[in-house]
């Protein structure tokens, strides 16, 4: 049985042929950042078995179609989870701030691509200099098509956990986002600045969309917007990074890891967090 804290959960993209189901990862006691596969999505809908911050017990093995150093499945059936998330606020996040302190942070995309290119790294942790925007651009299949949703089930009835009958009620339930997120972000480098977009693919965002979309309808820009442009860019925001299985050499943003910043760099948050 290994640990791991999870700290990514992606929204499902059942569209292409070997996509996983919905990629996690994390990263283990010691500090190697570990992807998860495979997971059926009701494992990472908000209120189900584990959440972003927790630790989680599980049996795992190398993966063997996906040569990826960091992908591992994982034995559903086996995993045991911690009672709570680990806190955050001003308590909790020293705690997870400590941790991650293990986990290397690249402060350009560009030594992120050379790391792959030279070691294999396909999962990478990056502190941007700062966020230039956000784009929405409306997805080209705004519904599951009836081949996304019989690629969904098969992959996952892969894991012998669910029934047929239950994994439509689920696809039923889960919303595909009509819409695709990029960050435009910067870094700095020995006095250049480099200008990069990722994709958003994080579970978070796609759940902040429903919940903006559910509370101001046709107004959910703004507020979406005040979130990812406003908010979390005032904190310490970072990134964690994954590459496509099919497409190695292309990456995609998983996860937003926003702890507050030192108070010595921003003292207006004293208080907040």
């Amino acid at each position: 049985m290994e640990r791991i804290l999870i700290l990514c959960k992606t929204y499902p993209s059942p569209s292409a042929k070997y996509a996983e189901t919905s990629c996690v990862a994390g990263m283990t006691a010691d500090g190697r950042l570990i992807r998860l596969y495979p997971v059926p999505f009701r494992l990472v809908a908000d209120e189900q078995q584990f959440k972003k911050w927790q630790w989680i017990s599980a049996r795992l093995e190398k993966a063997r179609d996906d040569h990826r150093p960091e992908s591992h499945r994982i034995f559903v059936d086996t995993i045991e989870c911690d009672a709570e998330p680990l806190p955050s606020g001003k308590a909790g996040w020293p705690v997870r701030s400590e941790l991650l302190a293990k986990l290397p942070l690249f402060s350009d995309f560009a030594a992120v691509e050379k790391a792959r290119i030279d070691h294999g790294v396909t999962l990478a942790r990056l502190r941007p200099t700062r966020i230039a925007g956000l784009d929405i651009k409306k997805a080209d299949n705004p519904v599951w098509t009836d081949e996304e949703k019989e690629k969904l089930l098969r992959l996952q009835q892969q894991s012998e956990l669910f029934d047929e009958v239950e994994e439509g009620k689920q696809i039923r339930l889960l919303e595909k986002l009509p819409f695709d997120f990029h960050y435009r972000y910067e870094c700095d480098v020995d006095g250049q600045t480099f200008a990069y977009k990722h994709k958003l693919v994080d579970w978070e965002v796609g759940a902040l969309y429903r919940t903006v979309r559910r509370q101001h309808g046709d107004a959910w820009e703004a507020p979406f917007r005040a979130k990812l442009e406003q908010e979390l860019p005032s904190k310490d925001l970072q990134f964690l990074l994954g590459t496509i299985h099919r497409f190695p050499g292309q990456w995609l943003l998983i996860s937003l890891i926003y702890p507050p910043k030192p108070l010595a760099e921003n003292p207006n948050q004293a208080g907040l967090f």
